[in-house]
């Protein structure tokens, strides 16, 4: 098993990150296409005059979609200050073609220096992952419900433990070998995320959207490759397969990347 990155070594990893990719997607995730799945997702679930809060927003680039999608207010924070100048810089070259109104700000779910509430709804997008063991992963969800207001929505895009496992094992059918989980990262497991936030949240829906873009690119592109000696990068979401799998609807439950809906109760 890969060892476990510690909290300061994953936000050196994130530091890193910032500096290397600027505003480009790849300063959050390399695979673009889930990110675009991921905004589509999201921005469903989002109404006109919503205040949203994006907590863990990065370098911004899927925040400002949320606000050319929909009329809202959203306030995008990241704990990573170079993260946040470019996504200032990204809002600088944006701001006059969206319909909400956005700002960003440093900030960090682990020390309740975010912005306050309420919040109609509040978007976690591949943060909580980030935080280390499960405890404080329940500490950093618990600051996100505390500033939503009753009645309303965390909208929680997030690594999944069953839909990584499913995806290993649909690859291990076809003698393909796992894909890891990054050191960087701890996937939630979907039974106990509901559990401990049933107190304060009932879930909602749970939405696998990746999972026909994970099987397409994840398991077929790679048997593909092997079956006719091909040399490509399967995760290459530049590739016309990635581009083609990203437009097919979501099938399946072999999405490791999956959308947690849940509602604050009175």
């Amino acid at each position: 098993m890969t060892e476990k990155f510690s909290l300061d070594e994953i936000r050196a990893f994130w530091t890193k990150s910032a500096d290397e990719h600027g505003e480009s997607p790849k300063a959050s995730w390399s695979d673009f296409r889930v990110i675009e799945l991921e905004v589509v997702e999201i921005g469903k679930r989002l109404s006109d005059g919503d205040r949203v809060l994006d907590a863990g927003c990065a370098n911004g680039i899927s925040t400002v979609q949320y606000a050319a999608i929909k009329d809202v207010s959203i306030v995008g924070f990241d704990y990573i200050p170079a993260m946040i100048e470019n996504a200032r810089r990204q809002l600088a070259a944006v701001r006059d073609r969206l319909r909400g109104r956005v700002e960003f700000s440093v900030g960090n779910l682990l020390t309740s220096e975010i912005p306050t509430g309420p919040f109609d709804k509040v978007v976690a997008t591949r943060v909580i992952i980030n935080l280390g063991n499960w405890e404080t992963q329940l500490k950093g969800l618990r600051a996100c419900t505390k500033v939503l207001k009753p009645g309303g929505c965390l909208l929680l895009s997030e690594a999944s433990l069953q839909g990584w496992r499913n995806l290993n094992a649909f690859r291990r059918e076809w003698g393909l070998p796992d894909i890891p989980m990054p050191a960087f990262n701890n996937y939630l497991d979907e039974e106990r995320l509901v559990h401990d936030l049933a107190p304060e949240m009932e879930i909602q829906e749970v939405s696998s959207f990746s999972s026909t873009y994970y099987v397409g690119t994840r398991v077929l592109k790679p048997l593909l490759a092997r079956a006719t000696g091909v040399n490509v990068d399967v995760a290459d979401p530049l590739m016309e397969w990635n581009r083609w799998f990203a437009s097919l609807p979501p099938a399946g439950d072999y999405g490791t990347q999956k959308l947690f809906v849940f509602r604050k109760r009175p």
